[in-house]
């Protein structure tokens, strides 16, 4: 008997719940592996196929778009971040920004610079042209 098209059947590994067909999957993988007839990656290989995924995730602009929005919120979020990114900024441009509040005696910079993350302060030097 001819089944319609357009219906399902209720057999089959199409037909079961994801949670089913990962169980399976998994014991297909580990038989492979047990047999010594699974692929692996080796590391150039992951290399390769992280670089494909990667230009294929960004050629969505939007979808790229949306993840630098989030982190720039996220970001933004951190004030003494900002205020030190703030400071680096004012000494590239050698405007002297950076300097006039450590020179009031007002203390808000050397506060906010010793707030940062570990990482902005051990990133600090390597990043300063010597």
């Amino acid at each position: 008997m001819a089944q319609q098209q357009g219906q399902s059947s209720s057999r089959g590994f199409a037909a079961m719940d994801q949670k089913q067909q990962r169980s399976i999957a998994s014991m297909g993988g580990k038989a492979a592996h047990e047999k010594g007839t699974a692929h692996e990656f080796s590391s150039e290989e992951a290399r390769a196929a992280g670089r494909k995924g990667g230009a294929t995730v960004s050629r969505n602009r939007e979808h790229m778009a949306a993840i630098g929005r989030k982190g720039g919120a996220a970001v933004s979020q951190n004030r003494g971040h900002m205020a030190q990114i703030g400071r680096k900024g004012g000494e590239a441009r050698g405007d002297g920004a950076s300097d006039a509040s450590t020179a009031q005696g007002d203390g808000e910079g050397e506060r906010e610079q010793g707030d940062g993350d570990e990482q902005h302060v051990e990133a600090g030097p390597q990043s300063r042209a010597h």
